[in-house]
């Protein structure tokens, strides 16, 4: 769970938030952004890999969040509810606890599923969700570490994992509260129970991690989000959202398209084949999106962010840019870079991969590459970049 917290912020300094507006989906984070820091774009595959690691782990402890609450229900109905001020702290934040890692837990893997079924934005719910969740982790920790350390040493893992069923007996009354004073016959041994719980994270992670670690194990992915493959060739790796889902008509990527490039007073109009004619570069970069999946390495070709900042006079180290989209529908229609990316000689405008043009679904007639950016910020179907403007 710790894991989970820490990716998760990384995550969130991935976007950018620092830039404000459109980066910044929770403005009014306060305190609770102190950490932020200008994200990297080395190594590219970073984003990859802590996004990757938040998403499956979370997918892989759903079977022992379960296990642990089942393991506990005993306490959630101890009574009377409060005896004390100490007590009732503890109370409070049992229910934080407990609510926050239901809540994290549902929210996370509807988002994982590109199911955005809850009320509000799924960013500043997860993120608030996060920090109640382990501030109440923390004050629970420190009211339970003597009683669970005094459990630890009350008995023998290993003596308990080779108890059968048959001889498996309810713990002795305490006053811990987790054990009923009228138990059932016990009908799965501990061992059982662990095995269970380790057996169903186990199928979990290997139905989830392929979509993250790709190659032949992306086969193995049967959790995650479908219908991402837009078949075969040059283009045929996943997508988030097609060209039709947030409303890109032909007439906006056609021979009319044009990219508009600003600093200051300065602007220069290009077409499609103006930016061919610029010196093209490639870069080998994959795509990682905040909802667990990433592709292998594909082959970016197109001109330097850099060589189109000296088209409008900046030479030497150019500041962020903003870059927006033709896209008509949905969130993400435009981002911030920071000055590290933009400078980054792997950043590119894209206009084709593994050497062919960029496919509509794919950011055609040209889209933003960055090394470790999260692929939202990889804006497609660019039509304008403000240098020295973060919205």
């Amino acid at each position: 769970m710790t894991v989970l917290f820490v990716t998760g912020l990384l995550s969130y300094a991935a976007y950018n938030p620092g830039l404000g507006p459109p980066n910044d989906k929770t403005p009014d984070k306060g305190l609770l952004g102190f950490y932020l820091f200008a994200w990297p774009t080395d190594p590219p595959w970073l984003y990859r890999l802590t996004q990757g690691v938040h998403v499956t782990l979370g997918v892989v402890l759903v079977p022992v969040l379960l296990a642990k609450l089942w393991s506990v229900i005993p306490k959630l109905f101890t009574w009377p509810p409060l005896r004390s001020p100490s007590h009732l702290l503890e109370r409070v934040s049992l229910l934080l606890l407990v609510g926050g890692a239901l809540f994290e837990f549902a929210t996370g893997l509807l988002n994982s599923q590109l199911h955005y079924i809850f009320p509000g934005s799924f960013y500043p719910l997860h993120f608030y969700g996060a920090w109640i969740f382990i501030g109440a982790f923390v004050v629970h920790i420190a009211f339970r570490i003597p009683i669970a350390v005094r459990m630890l040493r009350s008995g023998r893992l290993r003596a308990e994992l080779r108890t059968p069923l048959a001889r498996t007996e309810p713990e002795p009354a305490d006053d811990t509260g987790l054990v009923t004073p009228n138990p059932a016959p016990p009908t799965i041994s501990r061992r059982g129970a662990l095995g269970m719980v380790g057996a169903g994270s186990l199928a979990l992670l290997a139905v989830t991690a392929g979509q993250s670690i790709g190659g032949p194990l992306r086969e193995t992915a049967l959790l995650a989000p479908h219908n991402r493959e837009p078949g075969t060739g040059p283009n045929g790796f996943q997508i988030n959202k097609t060209a039709a889902a947030v409303g890109i008509r032909t007439s906006d990527i056609s021979s009319g398209w044009r990219l508009t490039v600003r600093f200051e007073d300065r602007e220069v109009v290009l077409t499609r084949q103006d930016l061919l004619d610029l010196p093209q570069h490639t870069a080998a970069l994959p795509i990682a999106c905040v909802e667990g999946w990433s592709t292998e390495d594909q082959q970016w070709a197109g001109p330097r962010l850099t060589t189109l900042a000296a088209l409008v006079g900046l030479r030497h180290e150019p500041p962020g840019v903003f870059a927006e989209s033709v896209q008509r529908r949905g969130s993400f229609r435009s981002a911030a870079l920071r000055e590290n990316q933009v400078r980054d000689p792997r950043s590119l405008l894209a206009l084709r991969v593994n050497g062919a043009d960029l496919s509509p679904d794919h950011g055609y007639p040209a889209r933003i590459i960055v090394p470790a950016n999260p692929g939202v910020h990889n804006t497609k179907w660019v039509t304008r970049l403000t240098f020295g403007a973060t919205s």
